[in-house]
């Protein structure tokens, strides 16, 4: 069975496409920032709605399901505020308005893997609190990328909340044996930028840590002094990301969305080698008939702002099997019988290192 969803903060549509992949219709999307919109509507063929602050609730299509990749701001709340009014003055509560208006069946949030304690913990409190109030039960949790089909290690809390009384469940996700770099890279044909071996540093026996990751050495640029390791000047290996180089046989970090240059490094085949625009979209899932439009910097500055898609697809997967196919039950509260402590992180491990 189909299902309708809108798509908010819906960036180049990663999250859209993960649910499509599952036969779920988008009858609605917004996006502010112009260049990710232009590619939005080339690959979609629609255009969205630019500011969602200026969008009347009442003309949203209905839905089943609301996506959002929403902004992370502080809400700073004070003690003696309750419920809805805790969200004005944030991006969420344009999100709470369209669900007290229009009521999906079920909601999918999706931010950084800092999220539960932002702004001292008030982000999520507030975040969960409101959703309660609206009549969702809710469940979240911190999911890598790694463990769903792609070479790259991105953590992102997500949080699934249900109409229908019933508490998502994680476990149940289908998650994937971990895959390597080389797995998703092209055939050299010329467009492959490799550096000469005197532009970097290999480290004498490479570890693979538990990420996946296998750091190898690091690009011998001197960015500045203070902190260096002893006996190197070269800071890279250790605080600049976009100096750092991996193994080709191991996962690749989070791909950031403040690298405009694309300095990915990885060592294959004996050589080291920045990753193609094509492997970096590769990383995040997206096809190779994605059409690219812009330059390469707003283009490496899209991705590192988007949603790993195979795992979106496994999200969607459990959201019509968990929730969505029981739509025909009774909903037998307004408010969830059963939902997490809002500061119970007991089933989570800390993972706001590194």
């Amino acid at each position: 069975m189909s299902y309708d969803f809108i798509d908010l903060f819906a960036g180049i549509g990663g999250f859209r496409t993960g649910f499509e992949k599952n036969d779920c219709n988008c009858v609605f999307s917004s996006e502010i920032d112009e260049h990710a919109g232009e590619m939005y509507q080339a690959n979609y063929g629609e255009t969205v709605f630019k500011d969602i602050t200026k969008i009347n609730e009442k003309e949203i299509p209905n839905h089943d399901i609301l996506l959002a990749g929403f902004p992370c701001q502080p809400f700073s709340i004070a003690g003696e505020k309750k419920g809805f009014n805790d969200t004005r003055g944030t991006l969420f509560f344009d999100i709470e308005r369209i669900l007290k208006e229009k009521k999906p069946k079920a909601i999918v949030l999706e931010n950084v893997k800092h999220f539960k304690s932002h702004d001292n913990g008030n982000t999520i409190k507030v975040i969960l609190n409101a959703l309660n109030n609206l009549g969702y039960t809710t469940n979240w949790k911190v999911l890598n990328a790694k463990d769903f089909g792609v070479p790259q290690n991105r953590e992102r809390t997500i949080i699934v909340g249900s109409l229908n009384g019933i508490k998502f469940d994680f476990n149940s996700l289908d998650r994937k044996e971990p895959i390597c770099i080389k797995d998703i890279l092209e055939n050299d044909i010329g467009q492959v930028e490799y550096l000469d071996e005197s532009e970097y540093t290999l480290i004498k026996s490479p570890k693979k840590q538990p990420s996946g990751l296998v750091f190898v050495g690091y690009r011998n640029k001197k960015i500045r002094t203070k902190g260096t390791r002893p006996d190197t000047i070269h800071l890279s290996r250790v605080h600049k990301q976009p100096n750092r180089i991996y193994s080709s046989d191991g996962t690749h970090p989070t791909l950031s969305s403040q690298e405009s240059a694309g300095r990915y490094f990885i060592l294959h085949n004996s050589k080291v080698r920045k990753l193609t625009l094509k492997e970096c979209y590769r990383l995040m899932g997206f096809e190779d008939d994605f059409k690219y439009l812009g330059s390469k910097a707003k283009l490496y500055n899209r991705i590192g702002n988007s949603i790993v898609i195979p795992m979106v697809e496994e999200i969607a997967k459990q959201v019509k099997k968990q929730i969505l196919s029981k739509t025909d039950e009774v909903i037998k509260c307004k408010k969830p019988i059963q939902q997490m402590s809002l500061f119970d992180f007991s089933n989570e491990k800390d993972t706001l290192a590194g």
